[in-house]
């Protein structure tokens, strides 16, 4: 059976689950960090340059790199754009941030896996709860949004109201499909759009979830309609790490007593440590129902099992998934690719997993089509775009499948070169919580 296209059924009853919830008090919550994102936009003779300066050994990275210098900074880049990769790698040298702000044309945008999540709800006028980091006056202005809270003692306040502080600063290097770059002889052609995120921060190198939040959310656990949770990544040093989700991992169990049908949604991202993700993913399996991750990340995972995946094969990327399922024991994974999402897991009670899937495509691939997180005008203008032929081959095959656990895959909006790709997965996590919906 053909892929039926529900994006505008399902268009339609967002807009009803949003009005439902701003008459209820039922919330999606989103945890844990924010910063302030530095775009440095592209230049090829800016880049050559670096290159012709700095660049003294072949192209490679490894999992501890750390961006020390501008040599280090043209090795690890031009790798990542060689191979059409993004990844995530800390800057230890104050010098590097200098020379990359002043080389390159900058923008400023919100940062935190959580706080673009939280946006992208707050734009198409979704009410929700967030606990953030970077409580500046720039982060707040960008996340003030009608319905969007935080927690201040015992009640919920309006975002603005939290304003305190310096924001932190994390530099984002991206690249479009098509950018070229010359090393020697040889021409290099980026053969997918995608960005490095370069991070000059020491105070998410621990992560410290406030208590009243975690009191207001155990407090009111009934109204949770889903819990989203990231921003470990940035974490070093695994006593500390270890320290902290136990800490977490006991309000998580509050949280599910009183409220079983709450939904805990992890989102995957590079770590700095390979120890402390590793850590981080063993010991937050336990409370975790889904797991949620793009393409390099379920590449990344799959290797560390011992196994090679393939992007292009349907069934390598289900083996992959199981892999996971199995070593981390979670109700079910998430990918979200440029083409395709798709979940692969248990059956989940309750959920319209097809629901979530489609209209978190719908806001990334708006995203991606217009550079910022789209209204509900521009989320319905998304619907106009063709569906991938690469989404729907997989998911005619799909049907021909008999996968070992419930399997479903909804073809992307396509765009070949879109206009941004920062933040497209954290967008696609929060159209993903309309699963969840009472």
């Amino acid at each position: 059976m053909a892929y039926t296209d529900r994006y505008e059924v399902y268009m339609n009853e967002m807009i009803s689950d949003i009005g439902k919830s701003k008459d209820s008090k039922d919330r999606v919550v989103f945890g844990y960090t924010s910063d302030v994102d530095v775009l440095l936009t592209y230049d090829t003779d800016a880049f050559q340059e670096i290159l012709e300066n700095y660049l003294k050994t072949d192209l490679y990275s490894k999992a501890d790199d750390v961006i020390d210098s501008m040599e280090t900074f043209a090795r690890v880049v031009a790798h990542y754009m060689c191979n059409g990769l993004g990844g995530e790698v800390d800057i230890i040298n104050e010098e590097v941030c200098r020379y990359l702000i002043g080389h390159f044309q900058t923008q400023y945008s919100l940062g935190g896996t959580c706080a673009q999540g939280a946006a992208a709800l707050g734009t198409i006028g979704m009410p929700l709860l967030v606990h953030i980091s970077d409580k500046s006056k720039e982060v707040c202005e960008m996340m003030d949004y009608p319905g969007m809270e935080c927690i201040r003692g015992e009640g919920a306040v309006p975002i603005r109201k939290i304003a305190e502080g310096s924001p932190v600063y994390h530099i984002i290097f991206s690249y479009t499909k098509g950018d070229t770059f010359r090393i020697g002889d040889t021409v290099h052609t980026v053969p997918v759009s995608n960005r490095m995120i370069l991070d000059f921060d020491t105070i998410h190198k621990d992560i410290v979830v406030l208590d009243d939040f975690k009191q207001y959310i155990e407090t009111h656990a009934e109204h949770i309609i889903s819990y989203n949770i990231s921003g470990f990544n940035a974490i070093t040093d695994p006593s500390l790490a270890q320290r902290r989700l136990e800490e977490l991992g006991k309000h998580y169990e509050r949280v599910k007593v009183k409220n079983p049908d709450c939904k805990i949604y992890f989102e995957s991202a590079h770590y700095l440590s390979p120890q402390v993700k590793h850590l981080v993913y063993k010991e937050i399996s336990g409370y975790v129902n889904v797991m949620g991750m793009n393409e390099e990340e379920l590449v990344a995972h799959t290797q560390e099992c011992g196994a090679t995946l393939d992007n292009s094969s349907l069934p390598s990327v289900l083996a992959g998934m199981e892999l996971l399922i199995e070593k981390y024991q979670v109700n079910g994974v998430i990918l979200h690719t440029k083409d395709y999402s798709m979940y692969y897991g248990d059956e989940l009670a309750g959920a319209n997993i097809e629901k979530g899937l489609t209209i978190g495509n719908l806001l990334s691939g708006t995203r991606a089509r217009v550079g910022h997180y789209g209204t509900v005008e521009e989320v319905r203008e998304s619907l106009q775009c063709l569906l991938s032929p690469t989404g729907l081959a997989f998911a005619e095959e799909l049907e021909k499948i008999q996968p070992e656990r419930c399997a479903v895959l909804v073809p992307s909006r396509y765009m070949d070169k879109p206009v941004c790709t920062i933040g497209l997965g954290d967008t696609f996590v929060a159209g993903v919580q309309f699963a969840f919906m009472k």
